[in-house]
């Protein structure tokens, strides 16, 4: 049922009818326990135009996220509003993660963004608060996916009215 869905957004996301408008608010955020590196890595699917409006609002201006005329400043912007927006515990501890880059998806119309939180000894519980274009759309829904190596993928749907959630990963 969740690859359907997640087929089916994509799809509506990439139809020409539904492309341009872009009636789909949703980001998807793909966490990774690496238990040799002991990091969890995370992999977040934001939309362009959604993401500029977010940092437009905060006085960034003409970034030209993805493009050629890429801001220098794009990638502060963008860090920035992570870490006010995208907040993490790791087994109950406020956890800091590293802004590894990003890059644009193949579609040009979102990027991708590479997160990383390093010395992970034990991965049993996660918090996420994730406020990511919340400012933007009152509909805005945030997907995240939390992987650990021979378990099932669990899921967190975040919304406005639920911006954050936690997992027992026993």
């Amino acid at each position: 049922m969740l690859i359907f869905f997640l087929l089916l957004t994509n799809a509506l996301a990439m139809h020409p009818d539904v492309a341009p408008d872009h009636q789909i608010h949703i980001s998807k955020c793909q966490i990774a326990f690496n238990e040799p590196e002991q990091a969890l890595q995370m992999s977040f699917h934001i939309f362009i135009d959604d993401l500029e409006d977010a940092l437009r609002q905060r006085g960034a201006d003409e970034l030209f996220i993805g493009t050629e005329k890429e801001n220098p400043q794009a990638d502060a912007h963008l860090e920035a509003y992570l870490r006010e927006k995208f907040i993490l515990e790791v087994n109950g501890k406020p956890a800091s993660y590293v802004f590894i880059g990003k890059e644009p998806s193949e579609d040009l119309q979102a990027i991708w963004c590479y997160l990383e939180i390093t010395e992970v000894n034990l991965f049993q519980q996660l918090s996420v608060s994730s406020e990511v274009l919340m400012d933007v759309h009152e509909d805005q829904k945030n997907i995240i996916f939390v992987e650990r190596a021979g378990k099932p993928s669990e899921l967190l749907l975040l919304t406005q009215q639920r911006p954050s959630g936690s997992l027992e990963l026993k």
